[in-house]
């Protein structure tokens, strides 16, 4: 079977930031922001970008364009007779499953919701009615595996129309409408009267809040947020990389890919602030943001139900293009190791990622009383840091150490795949700096996760 190929430059790159662009971008980045300093924060998160999340990025595409395969069978690819590099890829593999055991379950609140908005079921409610519909939804295990098993269906229908008649096609328009909705909010946010105050807090540097949060707390916030926020180490990236040609150099492409990503996590803060600000709300992170906070603010707001329903439309398709993505990858791994063909591997996983995803609706009401990181933890809890503390910085040391060293694939090799193309280059001169400082680097993150 021939490889497939993406159609376009543009599909390559708005697919590899839809990957990128998840919830975090929109429920973590502009609390983290607030909390550690604001313009402050937002350098040091520039700066990891560049010294760390882009040159893993530019490692990973080099593995997945040089072997032409997906995640384990790219090792297999590259790797030295008898090296071990390969079982990274199942590890990898794994990663790209469990993520999706929490993914598809919190894009189907996003979608639920959305259909709440849509429909007007908050109107008139007021804030502890609102947090109490919260807490209604994920007490129904039907109302939660409804919504999650739409959004399965919907993933692997449109990857079962192929790699570009379906998931390009589909993730260009996703984007383009995402770029549309989150820069119409993000100007309507900010006219909002006493907007500018939640301005003010979001991008003023504020050293106070620095020194009371600890440089070290705010310098280790922006490295976490910068390398978590590419969904780098378990191969979703590499993916798209056996997709493309080498017309381009993977550095120019990863750059762009990540100012994609960075410039959606700040516009999200440019909704959010001035929005809260104005009604005088308590910005908050994760979950409580976007299902508690925010449909308060879009009910005291006029013509709430139309930019709440705009924003859960943005949120949908945030997580939905991470989902389209990483679906890709799982589905394009079974043709590679099983040599199915694409609607084999659909059906097949159609059914494993239905049942995969239960556990995660069920720790909220039916499991509840299962609460494995301690008291108030759910199965979402467990999954979501097995994948974030542990599989996607281990993953990315993988990469990197596979990439730089003559124990795998090897420096010269890495940057010859690199840098075949027109455009921005990899120096040579960054040898040191990957071999001996990113790992130590990346090697904080892992032992900062366990801890």
């Amino acid at each position: 079977m021939e490889r497939e190929k993406l159609g376009s430059r543009m599909g390559f790159i708005l697919l590899s930031a839809g990957c990128a662009i998840g919830i975090g971008n929109v429920w973590r980045f502009p609390y983290i922001a607030g909390m550690y300093g604001g313009g402050i924060f937002v350098l040091f998160y520039l700066l990891f970008l560049v010294v760390m999340g882009i040159p893993v990025m530019t490692m990973e595409f080099a593995v997945g364009r040089a072997s032409r395969k997906s995640i384990i069978k790219s090792y297999t690819e590259l790797e030295k007779p008898g090296q071990k590099w390969h079982l990274h890829g199942y590890l990898g593999m794994a990663g790209n499953y469990l993520l999706m055991m929490f993914y598809t379950t919190v894009a189907g609140w996003m979608l639920y919701y959305f259909y709440q908005m849509l429909t007007g079921k908050f109107a008139g409610k007021n804030t502890e009615q609102v947090a109490g519909m919260f807490g209604d939804m994920l007490a129904s295990p039907l109302v939660m595996a409804c919504a999650m098993a739409v959004i399965v269906v919907a993933g692997i229908l449109v990857c079962s129309a192929g790699l570009q008649k379906g998931v390009e096609r589909i993730t260009k328009v996703m984007m383009g409408l995402l770029l549309v909705i989150i820069v119409i909010l993000a100007v309507h946010s900010i006219m909002l009267e006493g907007g500018t105050e939640g301005l003010k807090f979001y991008l003023l540097p504020d050293l106070e809040r620095v020194q009371k949060a600890g440089i070290g707390q705010t310098v280790t916030a922006a490295m976490n947020q910068a390398f978590f926020t590419l969904s780098l180490g378990i191969g979703a990236m590499a993916i798209f990389g056996s997709y493309i040609d080498k017309k381009r150099t993977l550095l120019g492409e990863s750059v762009h890919i990540a100012v994609l990503d960075t410039v959606v996590a700040f516009v999200s803060g440019l909704i959010i602030f001035p929005a809260c600000f104005a009604f005088g709300i308590n910005p908050d992170s994760g979950p409580t943001l976007i299902f508690i906070t925010l449909p308060n603010v879009f009910n005291s707001m006029a013509g709430g139900r139309i930019w709440g329903t705009l924003f859960f439309v943005f949120m949908t398709f945030a997580a939905f293009s991470t989902i389209l993505a990483v679906f890709e990858n799982i589905i394009s791994c079974c043709m590679d190791l099983f040599h199915w063909n694409r609607k084999k591997a659909c059906r097949v996983n159609l059914a494993v990622l239905l049942v995969l995803s239960l556990p995660c609706v069920f720790g909220y009401n039916i499991w509840s009383a299962f609460q494995p990181l301690g008291e108030g933890s759910t199965v979402l809890d467990l999954e979501d840091f097995l994948v974030s503390n542990l599989l996607l910085p281990i993953g990315s040391l993988c990469y990197l150490l596979f990439c730089v060293t003559r124990f795998g694939w090897g420096f010269d090799n890495y940057l010859k795949e690199a840098n075949t193309g027109d455009g921005l280059k990899i120096p040579k001169w960054i040898r040191p700096y990957v071999v001996f400082i990113l790992p130590v680097l990346i090697l904080i993150l892992v032992i900062q996760g366990l801890l």
